[in-house]
Order: structure tokens, then C-alpha cells, then sequence
């Protein structure tokens, strides 16, 4: 496909900021951060692939508000009082081929391993679900009105210091199941206050973190959104829950609207569904995410499944302003610029094929991550991992982090 394609057209954002075609990196989970919970040579060496890769926008993996809430041991942490020096050198690598640098900011809530903290924060103490595997998740506690006061501040601060850094914006992350889609669920909020309830005491968390991250960062600050079309779990977010959400978003000046969906229990970002939902073989939730962006006053994006520039332009034609890709970029990092110059490369990333769904998701995303870490090192990466080799070295590499985050922890 050429490049007057719709997918290679510029696009500005309410903030102003203007994105030089509409194929955007979404978010992955690098688990590669350096001493002291920051970004190292390594992660900056995978983000130059991205970088240089013809995207338009590049969004981090999730950065962490809070340093004893881990989504991961190896997780990249900015806090009030974090240097700011390897997050300036990473928003300059991340802009170096003319792509906007996003951040995407999280706090896991109760998605937490026990190996990395025993006990993890949620609107309500209910635990994870996980069969077998539950017991490897931390024991969760009810959160009090202060401790939801001091989350939303902490994100209002991580997104300070990344400005300061040089991004261009954020990415508030509130779908997967993590913090605030946690507050959004009626199954993890439980809540009888002012935050539970009803769908807007339950938004009222990300309502108030995205208003004053715009107070505080200016009209100019692209303020971007991930919510989940729906939790695709029995009594879980619906869509229609989330089109209301949405609605108030509206009011708020949000840049760009991710639409995604599921969480650990029900990874429905990995093409799996806990409620027999059917996802689009091509692009999971391009046809949800077409419902909203009917309603949504701010550009739409989509992640899941994209891996062909075929099903990239569908996309934009159900009516999205951007395409995310993730995993397809975990393989070939320079796929949108191939795309552009006219190859009809389809990269199709690892998937685990074993039965049980739990352990088949964890060896999908070790496969993916395994990749990460090549580019890190410079190394050529590999479209058909062996599945238990990549198992085996990501439980390695998470338990040397995992010491690597105590030490860092208990300094």
C-alpha cells in the first residue's frame, strides 16, 4: 500500500500536538528497568528501534505512580522525588525519528504478584481469581478515602515529571484490570462511598486524576485515556457502562481515547474472553471501539490483534482516528515504515497454544517480553520462540529483578 493511504496522513490533537501519520506503538509491559527502578541503556536501545520505525506516536510501557505497587519487579518508577535525567534521555530517543513521546502512568491495584509485594491496594478487598494460580497473586485490602486522595495525587505528580521530561503527554491507564479500571468494575468495587456505586461515584477516581493532570500540565500536554470497552466478564464493565464514562470524558479534554478490554482473569487483550464475547480475528475491539468513537468528542485508538495494514486501514474506515500496534512491533519493530514503503508484511507474534488459558496467557506474554529484551541487547528477534524456553527464561528474568527490586526497595 502506498503511502496516500489514510493510515500516513498527519493528524493534530485537541492539545495541538500533530502526529505525522496515524499508526501509534501502544503500550507493552518491557519489565526492563535498570537500577533503582529506572530506564537503562537497554530499555532506551529497544525504544530507538520504535523510534526510528515510520510510528506516529510512541506510548511507553506502564510507568509506575508508586514504588511498592508493582505491576511487575522490573518495572520503570517516577515518583514526586525521582531524578529526572534517564527520562530525559529516553522522551529524546523516543522523539528522534519524529514521533510524539507518550508515557503511559498505572498503579496495579490488586494485579500484583505476592512475590513482589504481599499485600496490594483496591477499591474493595476482593482478591484475584485466578484457579490454581491465585495464590501467586498478593492478598488484597479495601482502600481508605486517604489512600485514594494519595493515589490520585501520585498520578497527578508522575505526570508533572514526565513533562518536565520532555514528553509530550501521558497515557492515563484504566482498562486491563489494573487501579482505576479496578474502580470502574462493579466486580472490584464493592464500595458504598462516594466512590462506589453508581457508574459515576466509580469513575469519579480517573475523572478527577485526568482533571488535574490538565490543571497542572497545560492546555499544550496531550492527556490521553485506556479503558476497556468492557471487562468481558459476567457482571464485569459493559459497553455501555463505558460509552457513559465516556460521555464525561468528553467534558474533560481528553487528547485520544485507547480502547481495549479484559484483565488478568479474563485477557481479552490477548484475543481470550471470559463471557463467550466474540472478538474480531484482525483487531479484537475495532468493532467496539467503532460504537464509541460515534459518541467520543476526542480522536479513538485501538489496540489488539493488529499485525496487517489491511486490517490497520479497517480500522480508521469503522471510524478510529489511530491504530495501536503492540505485539506485531515486539517482532518487527520497523512495520509501519515497511508498510509505507510498500510491503504487505503481516506479522503474526507468538501465541502459546497450550490449554490451560491462565498459564497459556503468562507464556504469550513471556514470549513477547523475551523478544523485548533481544532488541534491548541488539539482538535479532525470533518470530516462533520456543514456548517452554521462553516460559523458563522469563521466570529467571523476573526473579533476578525481583531481587533487584528489594534491594532498591529496602535501600
Amino acid at each position: 500500500m502506498s503511502s496516500q493511504s489514510p493510515l500516513y496522513t498527519s493528524i493534530t490533537l485537541p492539545c495541538g500536538k500533530s502526529l505525522k501519520n496515524r499508526i501509534v506503538k501502544a503500550a507493552m509491559e518491557e519489565n526492563m528497568a535498570g537500577d533503582n527502578q529506572l530506564p537503562d541503556r537497554n530499555l532506551l536501545s529497544l525504544y530507538r528501534y520504535w523510534a526510528h520505525g515510520g510510528l506516529g506516536m510512541i506510548i511507553t510501557g506502564n510507568v509506575m505512580v508508586d514504588r511498592h505497587a508493582m505491576t511487575g519487579p522490573g518495572g520503570v518508577v517516577l515518583e514526586k522525588d525521582t531524578p529526572i535525567d534517564s527520562f530525559e534521555r529516553w522522551a529524546k530517543v523516543i522523539r528522534s525519528g519524529g514521533a510524539l513521546a507518550i508515557m503511559q502512568i498505572n498503579h496495579p491495584g490488586r494485579q500484583v504478584f505476592k512475590a513482589v509485594n504481599k499485600t496490594a491496594m483496591a477499591p474493595s478487598a476482593v482478591s484475584l481469581s485466578m484457579g490454581r494460580f491465585s495464590k501467586q497473586f498478593a492478598d488484597t485490602y479495601a482502600m481508605t478515602c486517604e489512600d485514594i486522595y494519595a493515589v490520585c495525587q501520585r498520578f497527578v505528580d508522575t505526570a508533572v515529571k514526565a513533562q518536565q521530561a520532555g514528553f509530550d503527554g501521558v497515557q492515563v491507564h484504566a482498562a486491563h484490570g489494573y487501579l482505576l479500571s479496578q474502580f470502574l468494575s462493579p466486580l472490584t468495587n464493592q464500595r458504598d462511598d462516594q466512590w462506589g456505586g453508581s457508574l459515576l461515584n466509580r469513575a469519579r477516581l480517573l475523572l478527577n486524576i485526568v482533571c488535574q493532570i490538565r490543571a497542572c500540565c497545560g492546555s499544550d500536554f496531550a492527556v490521553m485515556v485506556k479503558l476497556n470497552a468492557a471487562d468481558f466478564q459476567r457482571g464485569g464493565l459493559t459497553l455501555e457502562d463505558t460509552k457513559e464514562i465516556v460521555s464525561h470524558l468528553n467534558k474533560l479534554g481528553v487528547d485520544v481515547l485507547e480502547v481495549s478490554g479484559g484483565n488478568y482473569e479474563a485477557p481479552a487483550m490477548q484475543g481470550r474472553t471470559g463471557d463467550g464475547q466474540a472478538l474480531n480475528q484482525h483487531a479484537y475491539f475495532v468493532e467496539f471501539a467503532s460504537q464509541i468513537a460515534a459518541i467520543a468528542q476526542m480522536p479513538v485508538m485501538t489496540t489488539g490483534g493488529i499485525n496487517r495494514e489491511a486490517s490497520a486501514r479497517r480500522v480508521l474506515e469503522q471510524g478510529c482516528q489511530l491504530v495501536g500496534l503492540a505485539s506485531a512491533l515486539a517482532i518487527t519493530p520497523n512495520l509501519a515504515l515497511k508498510w509505507q514503503q510498500g510491503s504487505p508484511q503481516a506479522e503474526m507474534p507468538p501465541r502459546c497454544t497450550w490449554q490451560d488459558k491462565t498459564l497459556a496467557s503468562l507464556v504469550t506474554m513471556a514470549m513477547i517480553r523475551r523478544q523485548l529484551r533481544r532488541l534491548g541487547n541488539d539482538l535479532s528477534t525470533q518470530p516462533a520462540p520456543s514456548q517452554l524456553w521462553s516460559l523458563l527464561q522469563d521466570l529467571r528474568h523476573r526473579k533476578k529483578m525481583t531481587r533487584r527490586y528489594h534491594q532498591f526497595i529496602n535501600q
